[in-house]
Parts: C-alpha cells; structure tokens; sequence
C-alpha cells in the first residue's frame, strides 16, 4: 500500500516503512475543547475514520491515538468570559465532542489522551530542551524553544527558519522571544490562570508540546503515521517535528504525514465573523449524519471541500436513491426466496 507524505511530498511504501509488521501506530491532533466542533473539524476526523476502518480492513493492526487539548490560552478566556473555570468549559466541550462523535459513527480511535493527564511527560520533554539548548527561559514569562538552533526547522510546511517569522496562527506573543517565530513550551502562571507546581515553576503546557509528550508516551520517540487537518502543517506540525528529533537526536519523528483539506463554505474560510460558521449540531438538525460522512468519502481526503446546502442536499438524495434501490433489491430477493420455497413444497 503507497500513501502520500507531506514530508516527502511522495508516495510512500507501507508495508517497507512498517519492515513486514502489520502494527501501525496512528496519532491524529484532536481537539481544542472551547467551543462547538463545526463541520471543517469534522471533515478531518471523519476522514480518518474512514481511513483507518479502510487500514483495518486490509489487516493492518492499527493503533489510533487522539489528544483532547484541555487547557489552552482559549479555553481560559472563553472561562473568563462566561465566569467559570477553565476545567469547566473544556470538561462541556469534551463531552460535546464525544456527542458528536458518536453521531457521526466516528469510533474508530483507540485512545484519547487529555493533555492535563500529562504534565509530569511534558515537563521531562522540556527540560531534556533545555538540557540540549534548545529552550530558554523569559523571566516572568515562560520557556520557550529557540527556532533559529534547529537547522532544519521548515523542512514539513518547506519554510526556512528566517520564512516562519510571518506565522500568524496561534504563535505566542512575548517581547522576550529570540526569534518572532520562537513557540511556548511552559507558560509561567498569571493571576487567575489554572496552573501545575513543578521544577519548571508554577505554570501550564504550552499548545505543541502536549503532542509529543503524548506520543512519546504511548509510542516512543518515532512513530509511523501522524494526521491532521492542513492548517495545522505550519507552524504545529512543524513545531512537533523540531521539539521530538531535538530533545530525542532521533529523526524521522513520524514516517508519514498525512493532512487533510480544507473544508470552505461557499468558497470562504468558516468564520463566526462571516456568519457561515456550522457547527455539527446545526448539521445535524437539518442533515442526517451518513450525508456528512458521505460528502467527506466522496472527496480525497487531500482535496478542498466547498461544502454549501446544495451540496448537502445532492448527498441526501443521492444517498436517499441507493437506499430506494437497496430496497427494491431486498423486496426482488425475498420474493424469489417465497417463489423457490412455494415450489419445493409443491414437487
């Protein structure tokens, strides 16, 4: 079996890169638990269902890891806002999580592993960082990891170090930072923020390093496959790829990179600010679950979906047709069944 890595930017051999075992060790990045998953979110996790059901089906012994990213700069502002805690509004949305998968049939994944439940894990990755050079401290701040000393930083999304300084997405702000494209590894506490008491001071993880921590854990310092929706290629993937082969000098971190498109509405980006925002529950009380789950199978899971309702409405009635068919088949076997069991009782 050949699957493409967006590392190589080639297809790769499995069954070479796997040396003639069957074990398949899969982690995919979950969610950040803050707000309602909407149907861009979905498109990525039903599309690795599908995949690892396909993957199961041909033998493979696959292992599907899942984080829940349960604390997090947003999920403590969304606490501020609404007047409650951080572990309130990330155990809600959790919850909501699982609802959703459930409705969508996504049952495929083995584990999923709350960032919370792995503070002792991401606080030895940190100090082997800092141990080695890679991570500094920002007094009053936080450590953070020091891209400029990881040579190869870029080689996923094919960015150099000097080409990362204009990421946008979710990179930490800190007028301390070497490097504007330098990323948190602990966030030392602010007043009201939750926070764990460790060697590292009193403080949470950062957003990346979760991931890894994670993945060392249950799989080692090297993996085989790692998925996730394309947004996250720069910089998290590639922060992931610069923290685990510098703090283990081991490389490749994962052998196959998968990414999945991007789900537009209408031709734009989901945004609450556009109006065009779907959650899956709004999905759901319009749509049967399968017209969501068949919408992602008849794309590749590489491709861009331009979802809108009259897409939605096209899987309906395709879906509503193969139904009626399925019907007419069932009622033409069962009856020739009755015709062929009618003439043996009368011969």
């Amino acid at each position: 079996m050949f699957i493409y890595n967006s590392l190589s930017g080639q297809k790769e051999n499995l069954d070479k890169i796997l040396d003639g075992t069957k074990d398949v060790r899969l982690f995919v990045c979950g969610p950040t638990v803050y707000d309602y998953p909407h149907i861009g979110n979905a498109r990525t996790y039903v599309a690795f269902d599908i995949i690892v059901k396909y993957l199961r089906s041909r033998g493979y012994k696959v292992f599907y890891l899942q984080n829940i990213t349960d604390i997090d700069d947003k999920i403590i502002k969304r606490a501020t806002e609404e007047n409650t805690t951080a572990a309130a509004v990330a155990k809600k949305f959790e919850k909501i999580y699982h609802q959703n998968e459930k409705a969508l049939g996504i049952n495929a994944v083995d584990k999923h592993a709350r960032a919370t439940k792995y503070i002792k894990e991401i606080v030895r990755q940190v100090q082997a960082l800092l141990a080695k050079g890679y991570a500094y401290l920002i007094d009053g701040d936080g450590y953070y990891y020091d891209i400029s000393k990881f040579s190869v930083y870029g080689k996923l999304a094919k960015r150099t170090a000097l080409q990362a300084e204009d990421a946008v997405t979710r990179i930490d702000e800190s007028v301390g930072k070497r490097n504007k494209g330098d990323f948190a590894l602990w966030k030392l506490s602010k007043d009201g923020e939750p926070f764990w008491n460790t060697s590292l001071g009193k403080g949470r993880p950062g957003w990346h390093i979760e991931d890894t921590a994670i993945t060392q854990k249950h799989f080692g310092p090297q993996y085989d496959l790692h998925g996730g929706a394309l947004d996250l290629k720069f910089p998290h993937h590639e922060a992931e790829i610069a923290q685990q082969e510098a703090a283990s000098g081991l490389k490749p971190f994962v052998k196959i990179w998968l990414h999945t498109g991007f789900l537009l509405v209408n031709g734009q980006k989901m945004s609450k600010s556009l109006g065009n925002f779907i959650s899956i529950n709004n999905f759901l009380e319009k749509y049967p679950p399968v017209v969501l789950r068949y919408i992602v199978a008849s794309h590749h899971y590489r491709s861009p979906i331009d979802y809108s309702d009259t897409l939605a409405q096209q899987a309906k009635n395709t879906l509503e047709g193969v139904a009626q068919f399925l019907a007419k088949l069932t009622f033409v076997k069962n009856k020739e069944s009755k015709i062929m069991n009618y003439e043996a009782q009368t011969t």
